[in-house]
């Protein structure tokens, strides 16, 4: 026998409810992608931000304050897209990396490409840090290896054997590992930056070895706690600040530079959308960020594109 199929009186009240199934599966996915994005927590740090601003401007770089002075310029000469940046304060110069053809790159304060050294045996370049002078750290993302690397004026090529190196290894998950360095020279701590698939920030001691008398002794560690609190989805680059003590975090997902205090709590921001501290249009894909001696800003991003941000003058 065939069960008779329902009447359309007895369909009407599922009918009726159909629109509000509807309404609350969309409400559903609309919050589950809010908390994907991470938009309540920093909806509510922007509030803290605004309300704390006087007290906080006084003891921290105070991000909000920083305005566009060089958007978006094209650093000429270069077909690979250039990763990570670093500030040499002799040089007076800054330093970037290239992975498709492996090259650590000098600029000028302004943007322009002053040389080329090209890259032997390191794999996947993605970040590179001065550490003290002629002396620089450069990571390897896929495999995760830190190398010390010296480079003078008469420097053309490194080469990876030559180099003291340090393999990590830590939640390895292929091109989501070593993003960014970050260096205090006064603790002598280096800060390595994981991409995501855990979002972290690990704090090394004892590398790069610099006392040959001494033997070589590395502790590496991490503070999950802190991570948890950073409400942005990927982590690009880091820069220290040795006059706060700040610590500052680059995601490029997020299109967002977020300032932490010595705690780890974030104190400050600044968006790379449009329309904000003076940018025209969105930051399209940030890769590195880095601090001058005069407390000026500066961010690279792909496809070769350079910024260069500083705070109105008192």
């Amino acid at each position: 026998m065939h069960r008779a199929l329902p009447t359309m009186p007895r369909l009407l009240p599922h009918l009726r409810r159909l629109p509000w199934l509807l309404a609350a599966l969309s409400l559903l996915l609309l919050l589950a992608f809010a908390q994907y994005l991470r938009l309540f927590e920093r909806g509510w740090f922007f509030v803290q931000e605004w309300r704390h601003a006087a007290e906080w401007r006084a003891r921290s770089l105070w991000l909000p304050d920083y305005r566009v002075e060089i958007e978006a310029q094209a650093v000429e000469g270069l077909d690979d897209d250039i990763s990570a940046l670093t500030f040499d304060p002799e040089r007076r110069s800054l330093f970037t990396v290239t992975n498709a053809n492996p090259e650590v790159l000098e600029l000028s304060l302004d943007g322009r490409l002053l040389r080329r050294i090209a890259l032997r045996g390191f794999g996947d370049p993605e970040a590179i840090e001065y550490i003290a002078p002629g002396l620089y750290v450069i990571s390897d993302e896929r495999d995760q290896r830190l190398f010390k690397v010296r480079i003078d004026d008469a420097t053309t090529r490194l080469d990876a054997a030559d180099s003291q190196q340090l393999a990590l290894g830590i939640g390895r998950n292929g091109n989501k590992g070593f993003e960014g360095l970050a260096y205090d020279r006064a603790g002598q701590r280096l800060f390595v930056a994981k991409e995501r698939d855990p979002l972290r920030i690990y704090e090394i001691r004892g590398f790069p070895h610099v006392d040959a008398g001494q033997p070589l002794a590395v502790q590496v560690s991490d503070d999950p706690q802190r991570d948890a609190r950073l409400f942005v989805r990927d982590l690009s680059s880091l820069q220290y600040d040795p006059r706060s003590g700040h610590l500052l975090a680059l995601s490029d997902e997020s299109r967002l530079i977020i300032e932490l205090d010595t705690t780890g709590r974030p104190v400050s921001s600044l968006s790379l959308r449009a329309g904000r501290h003076g940018l025209r249009q969105s930051v399209p894909q940030a890769e590195g960020i880095a601090l001058d001696d005069a407390g000026n800003l500066y961010l690279v991003s792909e496809p070769n594109l350079f910024y260069r941000f500083a705070r109105p003058a008192d």
